[in-house]
């Protein structure tokens, strides 16, 4: 096998301790996007985390151990809490990276941004559905977020700010996923993740994909990896899509045919084509970190209530009542998440379930059972043909832990 790593494992104990913590600091927001698993609302639920709560709930971060894991402030729009340049500088203080997930709102401006920056945010994450304001704005509900998008991502650049774009995958804007890309090409950004529509809160009403488009567009954003860096959230059979593409570059067998990948695929790999991005200096790929609901993840409700992912919303407990490293390390759903033998279905007999495990929120959200098998991942286990050369792979000759800082991670919006 060649140099490097396929899939980068969690450097802590993912028992001991989570690599990020995402907390619903709101559920106000102007905009009503047509995914929301937040539902949100104008105006703020006078049961939200006060400023006292909300800075408790960081200690109970920083009890975790140093370093501590990534605290990302997400809404609804956190930009609606008045205290939120306060809560960034008390996570400062308090050992606690902190990033900012806000809307894409006319409260992104310049000024508001270098206070964040100024206050100690390691990072903001911002949302891009569509790479026209068509498409975008449609997606979100209101007219000029598209406008204010961009604007509030050149201005975060110019200070100096990691960005991270977060893009919701939906039959909407399958065809101009590519755009997306150029858009992060062109402007910048630290991270570009695809997140893979979950059925939960207004997302229920949005179509499926199927398992065969899915399979088309993991193989696309492993594509573009070498264009810009690229991740995907709530679609863990990236991983597995990691492990084959290295398996099937090292062999110089052709994925396309090995994969059996549609035409879906090819329209996006034609598309780049037009655009030019699969041309000139090529970046190292970033390979995908291991991160799956209740293992290295978790998530606190604007109430306080605990969560294993923002797209799970099956409760272990509220850290009003219960120290969040105590719900984390011994809550029965979150040990019986972090449990690969618990999965069913495929999932439960796949090979690649260790390092995979499938979205446990869409499995929950399509079956109202945690446990079972990914609902949009159509692999047959024991199918892929180079079962030695996997196994060599998975034993940890092309995996390792991760290095460095997390970065700020989708929001659970």
């Amino acid at each position: 096998m060649s140099g490097g790593r396929a899939v980068r494992r969690q450097r802590q104990d993912v028992a001991d301790k989570p690599f990020i913590v995402i907390w619903e600091s709101t559920r106000a927001c102007p905009l009503a996007c047509l995914h929301c698993r937040a539902e949100a609302v104008p105006d703020r639920d006078p049961r939200e985390l006060d400023t006292d709560a909300a800075k408790d709930l960081m200690g109970q971060v920083a009890a975790f151990g140093q370093p501590a894991p990534l605290f990302v402030i997400t809404g609804g729009d956190p930009f609606q809490r008045p205290d939120l340049l306060e809560l960034v500088a008390h996570g400062k203080e308090a050992g606690v990276r902190v990033a900012v997930s806000p809307s894409g709102t006319p409260t992104l401006t310049p000024e508001r941004l270098r206070a964040v920056d100024e206050a100690g945010a390691v990072g903001l994450s911002l949302s891009l559905d569509g790479s026209t304001a068509a498409l975008h704005d449609g997606f979100r509900g209101v007219p000029g977020v598209f406008r204010w998008t961009l604007d509030a991502w050149d201005a975060a650049r110019e200070l100096g700010m990691k960005v991270q774009i977060n893009t919701t995958v939906t039959r909407r804007n399958l065809d101009d996923l590519p755009d997306v890309v150029r858009l992060v090409h062109d402007h910048g950004a630290m991270l570009w993740s695809a997140f893979f529509l979950v059925p939960t809160g207004r997302g229920k009403v949005l179509g499926a994909l199927t398992a065969g488009e899915t399979e088309d567009v993991l193989n696309f954003v492993y594509d573009v990896g070498l264009t810009v860096p690229a991740k995907t959230t709530e679609a863990h059979h990236f991983r597995r899509v990691a492990l084959q593409r290295r398996i099937l570059a090292d062999l110089g067998e052709d994925h396309e045919e090995a994969l059996r990948l549609g035409p879906l695929y090819r329209r996006l790999r034609d598309r780049i084509g037009e655009l030019g991005l699969d041309t000139g200096e090529r970046r190292v790929r970033r390979p995908p970190l291991d991160v799956n609901a209740g293992r290295g993840f978790v998530f606190v409700s604007h109430t306080g209530t605990v969560h294993p992912s923002g797209f799970l919303p099956l409760g272990a407990g509220s850290v009003r009542e219960r120290p969040l490293t105590d719900i984390y390390r011994s809550s029965e759903l979150f040990t019986g998440l972090r449990d690969a033998d618990r999965l069913g279905g495929r999932c439960g007999s796949c090979e690649f379930r260790q390092v995979c495990g499938g979205s446990r929120s869409r499995a929950y959200g399509v079956t109202g059972d945690p446990y079972a098998e990914e609902p949009w991942c159509g692999y047959v286990p024991g199918s892929f043909p180079r079962q030695r050369e996997l196994a060599a792979l998975l034993s940890g000759g092309a995996t390792g832990k991760a290095d460095g800082a997390p970065s700020p991670a989708r929001t659970a919006r």
